[in-house]
């Protein structure tokens, strides 16, 4: 069980992020409406998969590269730091550098949107109490080389993505079928504060443990 769990929090994650609209079903969604076509909100999907996960491979490909060099109880340490700096840069600054894409994007300039939209929210961060146990060298769970690390990192990544890449996939269709967007102003939480309360609670576990 304790070499599942982080592959269950990375789905779970994955999930968690594919429900956020900011992260990409809402711009599906709003596509679809624009082009009056379903097949645009299936077609935009991957593409916002596809951005998601290039920024956490990003800080997946960080966080092995530190663990060649860098023992585990600092890189937790600094992973820590990062989210809680990252969640309080958002919560003062992040709802004024809105990235603008039209509903004219091509796939391409979706999936770059996607990868600002991720990077910016700490989408990667956010995974690396996942990460830690599986990519570092001197893992407990076994003893891997970088190479090792770097599979294991690129099959991390795999997991979260399709998570993130079947919610997003299931809420954009049922959104855009059969509730409409009024569910954002009746019945949807706020998943924003949820991901600030995430990133620092996150951050504070890899503190203190």
């Amino acid at each position: 069980m304790n070499e599942l769990w982080p592959w269950i929090l990375l789905a779970g994650l994955g999930a968690f992020h594919g429900l956020n609209p900011a992260m990409g079903w809402l711009f599906a969604v709003a596509l679809g409406v624009h082009r009056q076509s379903s097949a645009a909100v299936v077609q935009a999907v991957p593409a916002i998969a596809v951005g998601h996960a290039v920024s956490i491979a990003l800080v997946a490909g960080v966080l092995v590269a530190a663990g060649l060099f860098v023992d585990q109880a600092a890189v937790r340490t600094a992973a820590g730091a990062g989210l809680i700096g990252w969640a309080v840069w958002h919560h003062f600054v992040g709802h004024g550098r809105r990235v603008r894409i039209g509903m004219r994007t091509g796939l391409a300039g979706l999936a770059f949107w996607s990868f600002l939209m991720a990077t910016a929210h700490g989408a990667g961060l956010m995974i690396l109490p996942a990460l830690i146990p599986l990519c570092l060298a001197d893992s407990p769970l076994r003893e891997i080389g970088g190479d090792g690390s770097a599979a294991i990192a690129i099959a991390a990544v795999g997991v979260h993505t399709l998570a993130m890449l079947a919610v997003t996939s299931l809420v954009a269709l049922v959104v855009y079928r059969w509730i409409g967007l009024e569910i954002l102003r009746s019945a949807w939480l706020n998943v924003d504060l949820v991901w600030k309360l995430v990133l620092l609670g996150t951050g504070s576990v890899l503190l203190i443990v």
